[in-house]
């Protein structure tokens, strides 16, 4: 063999570090190189998670989505109370001013039922009146007004609880007299009512009205 197919057959034998190369698949590596500084920087294995900055950002988007939804439920939920507060007050407005309005009509009109009871007293007075005009007797026209004093009192007593009672002949109660004039009576052992000036009332057995009286004023024991 000559010395030119000698040379050829050296430059067609590959060195160590190009069998190593040509069998792995990679590029040449050049010198003072590590073959692991080689490849990319941000290349992990095959087969490895996506990554960490990518995973906060998606962790943090779906917290905002969490709260955004969880604000738009608590605005919601404020608008709803807020108008149930308004038709409550509204509400409690409205009965305020019935109950008032109840009131004072109920004070105007309590009345009622004992002016319709009286106004049938006033229909009888003017028709003694007439009567009295028309006969000039007084006998009659004074037994007509003693009738209708009767029925008036009655009524005020069986409908209303109004009494009138007497006091001449009773021995003087403060709570039930207003002694008004005095008179010495010496034969008398305490004090007595002598005279009515005016007669008192009782409301469903409570003194309404006392009666203004003469009270005796009784005399001295003896020794």
């Amino acid at each position: 063999m000559s010395d030119h197919q000698e040379n050829s057959e050296e430059a067609a034998v590959p060195s160590g570090n190009e069998q190593q190369n040509e069998q792995s698949g990679s590029e040449p590596v050049a010198p003072g190189t590590s073959p692991s500084s080689a490849s990319g920087p941000n290349e992990g294995p095959e087969g490895a998670g996506e990554p960490a900055g990518d995973v906060a950002a998606a962790a943090l988007k779906a917290a905002v989505d969490e709260l955004t939804t969880r604000v738009a439920e608590l605005e919601t939920e404020n608008s709803t109370l807020k108008d149930q507060y308004l038709r409550k007050s509204a509400e409690f407005e409205n009965f305020r001013k019935r109950m008032q309005r109840e009131k004072e009509e109920s004070i105007a009109f309590g009345n009622k039922q004992l002016l319709l009871d009286i106004v049938p007293i006033i229909d009888d007075f003017e028709r003694a009146i007439r009567s009295a005009e028309d006969s000039k007797d007084f006998d009659a026209f004074h037994d007509g007004v003693v009738l209708i004093e009767r029925q008036f009192t009655s009524m005020l007593e069986r409908k209303w609880g109004l009494k009138r009672f007497e006091s001449i002949g009773e021995e003087f109660d403060p709570s039930k007299h207003e002694a008004v004039t005095t008179e010495e009576k010496p034969e008398h052992d305490s004090s007595i009512v002598l005279e009515d000036y005016q007669k008192g009332y009782l409301l469903h057995d409570k003194v309404l009205r006392s009666a203004k009286v003469k009270v005796s004023l009784p005399g001295a024991s003896s020794s």
